[in-house]
């Protein structure tokens, strides 16, 4: 199988699996938190995501452990499709669309901050596996 196929259905079979837990973990944490006009559920998945692709890169890149093939799997593919940032970019559009302003703004500011403080903190964590 020339290499560019192996690459795509690697990067499209972690998309699958991505996507399929953004849907599981997104819900059941909007169900898990009911009456909520904040989509806690895209940002609960982006926070777990971003954490998590820090701390892959952080151990890809500190401890050599992710063969090119797994780090487009994990990184690529599955973190790539567990990540929503096309989700929240929606939803914070529909909030200002909607006139909450300060629910845009806000959904906003705590993705882009905490998103970028999760991804520091797993790369910075990655030093001490």
């Amino acid at each position: 199988m020339p290499r560019i196929v192996s690459q795509v259905l690697a990067v499209a079979l972690g998309g699958a699996i991505g996507s399929a837990l953004r849907f599981l973990v997104g819900g059941w944490v909007h169900r898990a938190l009911p009456g909520t006009a904040f989509p806690v559920g895209t940002f609960a998945v982006n926070l777990i995501g971003c954490l998590a692709i820090g701390l892959l890169a952080g151990l890809a890149d500190l401890r050599q452990v992710l063969t090119p093939g797994a780090r487009l799997f994990l990184l690529v593919g599955l973190l790539g499709g567990f990540t929503t940032f096309s989700s929240f970019a929606y939803e914070t559009f529909a909030l200002a669309r909607d006139a909450e302003t300060a629910r845009a703004l806000a959904n906003a500011v705590f993705q882009v901050s905490f998103g970028f403080g999760a991804a520091w903190a797993g790369y910075a964590a990655a030093r001490f596996l």
